[in-house]
């Protein structure tokens, strides 16, 4: 018997993955029923992939035969693909391994959605320890138990996208079962106050390496241990999914929140697995993707935010804000950043410990971002001016500096906005993060546009001189381009 898919509005991509796998099928087996079926030939499974992935919608005829072959209502399939097509389609910068892992977590998010009791995300947690991802990008969490735990450390298909060797204090037989137990050298906490000061391209490798550590710990441990391991589980994976993010890791972060979505909602945490698709959000809106990263922002808030605290209330409707307006719906963002505004400003003693870094003066910033892609940069530079001139954590410094300097650009205040950009681009060097890089590349395709002047040939002169010092292995969605 085929499960009937859950309620409410869908995507396709995610929803005609869901339907083929609950028949059992491979993509070459759903290609060939539809061959056999339409009687037309040439469909091959890269089509269905292309269909799965979002990367293109099936048109009339291939949707009707869709609905044949998986037995299900045509409407089913022409509401998800209207909806696909009024939130747009994966865009090429995601490259295939990113769509991968962006489809995976898309349709793992709709199983919570669909599923608060948590039975079809937890079964593997509660009967074997978790899977790790495999190679090439493929997802083996319908495959529980398939990695022995006793095969070496050095054996493990884990490395987040990111080349990680075996040191000498990489002892196979640590784990990690708390928050101050030390992986790779670095308590959670310690490598979290890092990050306040580093980007992700130098802490992604640790961030990845204690969460292979916690993850060995897990599957070693007894039922009871990994009942109490989740939690720190799904904490360094959230952590780890976010120095790569940092690092323009797309791909490895997607996968890293895929695990971590899963453990914090085995561990009966809704807040946690909100702010993990809140995370993966962020992600996907910058690499371009604002309609993913609508859907993840939505499906974090309405299910987590049951026993949130005021700040986390606030935060999750900020990414749905953020992503809306990238979206390009005004109306959505507006609404979400007036209940962010009614959920008040984190409370001391009531916030979670991995919501140290939001105060109200982030909160204010994060409003006046949103403003700017709304094209309200009047309302919005005042709101981030405290941010961005903030000392002590550059990195959120270089983001911020970069929007703020687009919302000057935006007032035709060219010599202020170059002047924020400027002290943006050193706190950007400071920080060595790509994700600061990524919004003073979008401030220096505008400025494109502005007349040419002592301002303008000063800040490329200085972006000359710092591109030799800015983080390596930023992603082409990141990379200056020169104007013409």
């Amino acid at each position: 018997m085929i499960p009937s898919p859950p309620p409410g509005p869908r995507l396709l991509g995610p929803l005609l993955a869901e339907l083929r796998a609950a028949r059992g099928w491979s993509q070459q087996r759903m290609a060939a029923e539809l061959c056999a079926a339409s009687g037309v030939p040439t469909l091959t499974r890269n089509e269905v992939s292309r269909w799965e992935r979002q990367l293109r919608l099936p048109g009339d005829f291939w949707a009707a035969w869709l609905a044949t072959v998986l037995g299900v209502p045509g409407r089913l399939l022409a509401e998800a693909a209207a909806r696909s097509r009024r939130l747009g389609v994966a865009p090429a910068t995601v490259g295939p391994a990113g769509s991968r892992a962006r489809l995976a977590l898309l349709t793992l998010a709709y199983r919570w959605a669909a599923d608060p009791g948590r039975r079809t995300l937890a079964g593997p947690f509660a009967a074997a320890p978790p899977p790790l991802p495999g190679r090439g990008g493929r997802d083996d969490e319908h495959r529980p138990g398939r990695h022995d735990p006793r095969r070496p450390a050095a054996d493990e298909p884990w490395s987040l996208g990111v080349h990680v060797p075996r040191g000498p204090d990489d002892d196979p037989a640590g784990g990690g079962t708390g928050r101050g137990h030390p992986a790779d050298g670095v308590a959670l906490d310690t490598l979290r106050r890092w990050d306040d000061l580093l980007g992700g391209g130098d802490l992604a490798g640790h961030g990845a390496r204690r969460l292979r550590r916690v993850v060995r710990g897990y599957r070693r441990a007894g039922p009871t241990g990994r009942r109490a391991m989740l939690p720190t589980l799904a904490e360094s994976a959230q952590l780890a999914g976010w120095l790569a993010a940092d690092a323009g890791d797309l791909g490895g972060g997607l996968v890293a929140y895929r695990l971590a979505l899963r453990a914090a909602v085995a561990a009966g945490q809704p807040p946690l697995a909100g702010h993990v698709l809140a995370s993966a959000s962020h992600l996907l809106a910058d690499a371009g993707d604002p309609a993913g990263a609508l859907v993840l922002a939505r499906i974090g808030y309405a299910a987590g935010r049951a026993g949130s605290s005021p700040g986390l209330r606030a935060l999750l409707l900020h990414r749905v804000a953020l992503a809306a307006a990238l979206a390009g719906r005004p109306r959505a963002a507006g609404q979400a950043l007036a209940g962010a505004d009614r959920a008040g400003t984190p409370e001391p003693g009531r916030e979670p410990p991995w919501l140290y870094w939001l105060d109200a003066d982030e909160l204010a910033a994060m409003t006046g971002r949103t403003l700017v892609a709304l094209g309200r940069p009047a309302a919005a530079v005042p709101l981030l001016t405290p941010v961005a001139g903030a000392r002590g954590r550059p990195r959120r410094s270089a983001v911020y500096g970069g929007w703020l300097a687009r919302g000057h650009l935006g007032l035709g205040a060219v010599p202020e906005a170059c002047a924020v950009a400027g002290e943006a681009l050193l706190d950007a060097v400071r920080s060595g993060s790509p994700r600061a890089v990524g919004q003073l590349t979008a401030f220096r395709r505008g400025l494109a546009y502005a007349p040419p002047g002592p301002a303008t040939r000063g800040y490329a002169r200085a972006l000359t001189a710092a591109r030799p010092y800015l983080p390596s292995g930023v992603p082409r969605h990141l990379r200056d381009r020169p104007s013409r």
